[in-house]
């Protein structure tokens, strides 16, 4: 379970950030701080493993004390939540090495969806290894979902959707014959020279299959789904 401490100046709302916390599962509040001094002295007695920050508090601002915070519980993490959108006030935030930045108001949806993020991420290092892997600091870093599509998902051609290649593969299945740029073009209400770049990046895929029709002029490029 993972122990967190919300400090705030506004009781009602460290209230309802309570509930969005209780609300997740893996995650407990044990404790609530609405100064400076109360959080540093919660944060000596709990050792929690996340603080929620403010940066406005009544005696300190929220950056100056995360410093601090840390000094009394040096494997701290923060999450920053906070109505100061400043873009200077960001970046110290951010160098001060916070694990996320979520601007008032929220939704128990977006709290929750960085608290999953967390849980997964920071948390979910293995700490029986000595190295950590690639793929283990892009998890912190929310890149491994982007490189995962990146394997899945072969890039497509600049000026290409993946909704107009769907259309194109379902033209192709559709009579489990072979087409021409022209045709599947009037089928599709695109141009021959759409039609027949999706068609030739499928081929390059190795999705389907030319196949060469003679006659006057030049052979004319005909397309098929490889059988699977």
């Amino acid at each position: 379970m993972i122990s967190v401490l919300i400090v705030d100046d506004d009781f009602m709302v460290a209230k309802v950030h309570a509930g969005f916390i209780q609300r997740t599962p893996g995650f407990a509040v044990v404790g609530v701080a609405h100064t400076g001094a109360q959080a540093m002295a919660e944060t000596a007695r709990l050792q929690p493993d996340l603080v929620l920050l403010d940066i406005h508090l009544p005696d300190i601002n929220g950056l100056d004390l995360m410093v601090r915070l840390r000094e009394a519980a040096p494997e701290l993490d923060v999450l920053v939540i906070s109505a100061a959108r400043e873009v200077e006030t960001v970046r110290r935030a951010l160098r001060g090495g916070i694990v996320h930045y979520l601007i008032k108001p929220f939704s128990q949806a977006d709290l929750q969806e960085r608290l999953e993020h967390y849980r997964s991420a920071y948390q979910g290092l293995d700490l029986s290894k000595d190295v950590a892997e690639q793929s283990d600091v892009n998890r912190v870093f929310g890149l491994e979902s982007t490189e995962r599509a990146e394997r899945t998902e072969p890039r497509l051609p600049k000026g290409c959707s993946p909704e107009t290649l769907s259309r194109v593969v379902a033209v192709l299945e559709s009579a489990g014959a072979d087409f021409s740029a022209a045709e599947v073009a009037d089928l599709l209400g695109t141009s021959r020279v759409s039609a027949r770049r999706y068609l030739e990046y499928l081929h390059d895929e190795a999705r389907v299959e030319v196949r060469l029709k003679y006659g006057a002029g030049r052979p004319e490029r005909r397309y098929a789904l490889k059988s699977p």
